[in-house]
This record gives C-alpha cells, sequence and structure tokens, in this order.
C-alpha cells in the first residue's frame, strides 16, 4: 500500500490538518480534498471512493471526514484498518473531534501520524505504542532515577555516619590530652614517690584566661628544670577542633588525630521476618518445629516439569522430666515410593519397615537435650506427582489484532495439607508497557525492578482456594509472560509429615506437646 496523504477536512472539504506522505504541492492537496465532497454517493454505505488517479478511504469524525488519500494499487483492507489506527489516535490526542480542538493539538497529531505512516507504508505499530512514543517515557530512565536517588539517601547516611564517628574521636583525643596533662603536672610537682625518672624537659605552658591563637610566654621564675620536647595543650588543640569541624565529616591523617579510636562498629540488622503474617505458635514444654522448602518448575501447558521438596524437624524440650520420649508420625496418605527419603540423626533409630513411623533415641536409657533445638530427622522428595504442588498457576495470554495482549491468570490451591499467607505471583511485562487491571478487588501493583505485575494474595486456604486476574498489556509476544514466579509462607506440610502423638517412653503420662509447620518458597516457576 502507498498512502499519499492523510487529512482532516470539513464536509464542505475544507482542509483542517494534512500531512503529505509524498511530495504534492499545497494547490495539489486542496484540490483533491476539494473535490473529495462531490464525489461521495448519497445514501451510500461504501467508505472509499476513487477517481481516475486517486482512492479517498474515508470515515466521518463528528462533523469533519479523517481520509486517506491512496493511490488506486494500494490495498483496500489494509487501507481501512490504518484508517481506524488513525481516527482511535485522533480521538485519544483530541477530547472533542471539533476543528478547533484539531488545530490545538495539530504538532501531536502530525507527529503520530508520522508514528503511523512512514514514507507512504505504514509501520507496525499500534495505538499503545504510538501513545508510549509520543509521551516520550523510559522505563530504564525512571530505574536510572530511583537508583540514583538510592545512592544519595545512602550517601547521605554514610556522611552522617563517618561525622559521628569522627567527633567520637575528637572526643577521645580531648578525653587523652586531658589525662596526659594532669599526669604531666602531678609528675612535675613532687617526687614523694621517691621515683628518679630520666631526664627530660618539659615545656609546660600557662593557660591563659582567654583563649587566643598562640600560648603566653612562660616567666623565667617558672621555668622546668629539664630540657626537651613533650605534649603541649592549647594552642595546637584548637586547631585540631577546627579543621575537624571544617572537614564536616571527612577522614583526618593520623598526623592531626594521633593514635586512631578504633571505630565503633554499626548495629547488626535486625534479623528479618521470614513467617510474614503466619500466625505464631505458643511453644509447649516439647516444641516441634517442622520446615519445608519447595522448588517447582511447572509447565504453561500443564503437568509438572520438576520438583523438589526439602523438609527437616526440630525437637526442643525444656523441661528436664520430659527428656525421655518418643514421637508417633502420622501414616502417610499417599504411597510415595522411593521418591521420598528419610535421614535421620546417628542418634535416632531409624523407621521399622512396614511399622509406624517413630522417632526415637536408639538408647532408651539416653534422653534428648534439654533447652537447645535438636534435628532429628530429614527427608527429600524428588518427583513429578501433581497432587503435592500447593498451588496450581494457569497463565493465559490471549494476543488482539490492536497490537494488545489479554492475559488471564488464576490460581487454585491443590494441596489441601498447607495453608498459604502471603501469595505474591509475578508475571513479566513487555518492556515498556504498562496493564490496565480489568478485574476488581484485586491487590497488585507494577514492580519497577523487574518489571512485572505482582499480584498480591492474604490468604489461600480450603475456603478461600481460587482466584483470577484479568488485564490488558501492549505487546503481542506471549512468551514475555513467562517465566511466572511465586512465592509464599504456609502452614503445614507438602509431604504429609507432622507429629501425632508424643509419649514418654517408661509409659508415663503423655505430655503436651505444640507442632510448628512452616513452609517456604525456592524457585516456584511457570515456565
Amino acid at each position: 500500500m502507498v498512502v499519499l496523504a492523510a487529512s482532516i477536512c470539513t464536509k464542505g472539504g475544507k482542509a483542517v490538518l494534512s500531512r503529505q506522505f509524498h511530495p504534492m504541492t499545497r494547490t495539489h492537496i486542496e484540490s483533491l480534498l476539494a473535490s473529495f465532497p462531490k464525489l461521495i454517493p448519497t445514501n451510500s454505505q461504501h467508505t472509499s471512493v476513487e477517481t481516475a488517479q486517486v482512492r479517498y478511504v474515508y470515515q466521518p469524525l463528528e462533523d469533519l471526514y479523517i481520509l486517506l488519500i491512496t493511490n488506486k494499487a494500494s490495498n483496500i483492507l489494509q487501507d481501512i484498518d490504518t484508517l481506524h489506527l488513525f481516527a482511535r489516535v485522533v480521538s485519544d490526542i483530541c477530547r472533542t473531534a471539533d476543528e478547533r480542538q484539531i488545530q490545538k493539538q495539530s504538532f501531536e497529531l502530525l507527529s503520530a501520524f508520522d508514528e503511523i505512516v512512514s514514507m507512504g507504508y505504514r509501520e507496525q505499530v499500534n495505538l499503545i505504542q504510538v501513545r508510549s512514543v509520543l509521551e516520550m517515557e523510559s522505563h530504564e530512565e525512571k530505574i536510572q532515577d530511583i537508583i540514583a536517588r538510592n545512592k544519595e539517601a545512602e550517601a547521605k547516611e554514610e556522611l552522617k555516619r563517618r561525622a559521628r564517628q569522627l567527633e567520637l574521636q575528637r572526643r577521645e583525643q580531648q578525653k587523652r590530652a586531658a589525662v596526659s596533662g594532669s599526669g604531666g603536672s602531678s609528675y612535675l610537682g613532687g617526687g614523694m614517690s621517691g621515683y628518679s625518672p630520666v631526664p627530660q624537659r618539659f615545656d609546660v605552658q600557662e593557660v591563659p584566661a582567654a583563649r587566643t591563637a598562640s600560648p603566653a610566654p612562660a616567666s623565667s621564675a617558672r621555668t622546668p628544670p629539664f630540657k626537651g620536647s613533650g605534649m603541649k595543650l592549647g594552642s595546637k588543640k584548637t586547631k585540631q577542633a577546627e579543621l575537624l569541624d571544617a572537614l564536616g565529616g571527612e577522614l583526618v591523617s593520623e598526623e592531626l588525630l594521633g593514635p586512631s579510636t578504633p571505630p565503633i562498629p554499626d548495629p547488626s540488622p535486625e534479623p528479618t521476618n521470614t513467617r510474614g503474617s503466619l500466625p505464631s505458635i505458643t511453644a509447649e514444654s516439647v516444641h516441634i518445629v517442622i520446615k519445608e522448602q519447595i522448588d517447582v518448575s511447572l509447565m504453561r501447558e500443564g503437568g509438572v516439569k520438576s520438583m523438589e521438596v526439602k523438609g527437616d524437624m526440630n525437637l526442643q524440650v525444656s523441661d528436664p522430666a520430659l527428656a525421655h520420649i518418643k514421637l508417633a508420625l502420622p501414616s502417610p496418605i499417599t504411597d510415595f515410593g522411593s521418591d521420598l527419603q528419610f535421614k535421620q540423626h546417628p542418634n535416632v533409630a531409624k523407621f521399622a519397615p512396614g511399622q509406624n513411623r517413630i522417632v526415637a533415641l536408639k538408647d532408651p536409657s539416653r534422653a534428648f537435650p534439654v533447652g537447645q533445638a535438636l534435628a532429628v530427622l530429614k527427608w527429600r522428595y524428588a518427583g513429578r506427582d501433581e497432587s503435592l504442588v500447593p498451588l496450581s498457576i494457569n497463565c493465559w495470554p490471549s494476543p488482539s489484532n490492536d497490537g494488545t495482549c489479554e492475559v488471564n491468570i488464576e490460581y487454585e490451591l491443590e494441596n489441601e495439607n498447607v495453608t498459604l499467607h502471603d501469595v505474591v505471583i509475578s508475571i513479566p511485562l513487555p518492556t515498556g508497557s504498562y496493564p490496565s487491571i480489568t478485574t476488581t478487588q484485586c491487590d497488585y501493583s507494577v514492580n519497577p525492578a523487574t518489571h512485572s505485575l505482582d499480584w498480591s494474595i492474604p490468604l489461600v486456604s480450603t475456603i478461600a482456594r481460587s482466584g483470577t486476574l484479568e488485564f490488558t498489556v501492549g505487546g503481542d509476544d506471549t512468551s514475555m509472560f513467562f517465566p511466572v514466579r511465586v512465592s509464599f509462607v504456609g502452614r503445614g506440610s507438602i509431604a504429609g509429615i507432622g507429629v501425632d502423638t508424643v509419649s514418654r517412653v517408661d509409659g508415663g503420662e503423655d505430655p503436651a506437646f505444640s507442632v510448628d509447620a512452616v513452609v517456604t518458597t525456592g524457585d516456584y516457576l511457570v515456565i
């Protein structure tokens, strides 16, 4: 197709705005537009008319016409599609399609026309891409601005820290100087102890009443009996203090500071909360902590490519009277076969084949350690059983003809052994595109670091086990929306590991116990 010009004219043929993509004089384009209304047949449903030289493809735009002038060999279907894009651009830029508004936005309209057609040929762009070009927004520039602001904040914090450290060093220097000065005066003041020092000379100066730049000269009557150099208090210390204040937090050389004081270490950062909003458990005298981590790769068409679950059980006894105990694990609901492997502590007896799983010491006369956690059992599962997957994800992108993509994503709880908290599903987005969410009542945000849509679900359980999210975004490459990443913290055990009962080895009354079973994610992906 060859587009000669894109124009907006009145119904009388007066040109309001016109962009020529091939060399044409103003007189020629005005004559073509003036003859256009006379060629439109009355009561006709067609949107194109032809002359001996050109073809008009037009569309009403309120009281105006928007039209393309093409050669007769051009593809009429492509021309109509291009005309619709021109009309959408005009409606997007102008509030109302009247002559005054179009002339006011003429510069933006001409720039948009040049993005759609170049040298008479249609560019492969859509409305979102044209809008992005006109806005001239750069995602990379935003990221760099965020990084620059973070660096500036870190530099300010470092400057404050170094200023505090330098102030502490200066105070320490003042204390050392005061101690040295008082020690020198008592030493020179008498020889009560009978100690005979090595002959030296200390130039002791009188401190003037007013603070001056240089010390006052000592009188001959107070001339000390020793000759030599020593520490002088007064002017040099004042200069050091002034220099430190002038530096404003910069490091000072060792010649000015003397022996440096070891820097005060920064307080250790508080440990991060890995439990999230997971409810806490009140620990009993016998407390069992079960931790599992899952790494899984789910295929977008369905099925499991790979899955690995690692877990461990820690036992902590706080009462010495309850140290001789054994733990009974529940019977497995699913037969994992050789995919699920157990490993006990060297002092813990192995599971007997065909019997209930019991965690107990090999020597019944020994007791579990008191006051410290002991890892008594570890396990590992590697397989492709879909029933063990805690959360299934179905991401379904559907490209549209206008260069956008409609994405539907759904989650559903598959493993009822776990309850999931703080679920975050991250869907990558095409570069430079931002989503338009059509689903209401959902918590989402765009992560600028990864340029992904983060969908947050506070709780997924057997009561609220599924949900959907729908959004539209620019781009028609479905592979751009993968891999989808999932993170959560859960209550329970994916492999069904738990504790049914805790009993005494000597057959006494069963003690009270508590179990804290936590599941976390490693690489949870949909590829």
